[in-house]
């Protein structure tokens, strides 16, 4: 993200977007479009950075395309799945750090990597 310091000449559309509040100022040409201003008084830049990061949105796009195919996973999958986990973990580390260790390999083989 690029910044500037604004001039002069732009200050009256600064007090315009400060007087709009949380309403962006959309300005158009031939009645479409083209930019945006919006006040960052109350905007923390972490919230900024991730709505202009073209990865974060990529990441965004997908998960909704994702809902909207019904590709969901519900809170109960996603316990179970953890408790599973977890008690495999258990069971390994009570096995013992080499046991551990030989099962990733077979686990890693069986994957032919």
């Amino acid at each position: 993200m690029k910044t500037i310091q604004l001039p002069k000449e732009l200050q009256p559309f600064v007090e315009v977007a400060e007087a709009a509040g949380e309403e962006p100022l959309v300005f158009t040409q031939k009645k479409r479009p083209v930019a945006m201003l919006v006040s960052l008084r109350k905007v923390d830049r972490e919230s900024l950075a991730l709505s202009t990061s073209p990865e974060f949105l990529r990441i965004i796009e997908m998960a909704r395309r994702e809902i909207r195919a019904g590709q969901t996973t519900s809170l109960e999958e996603v316990e179970s799945k953890l408790r599973r986990t977890t008690a495999n973990k258990g069971a390994a580390l009570d096995r013992g750090p080499v046991a551990v260790r030989k099962k990733r390999e077979k686990t890693r083989a069986g994957r032919g990597k």
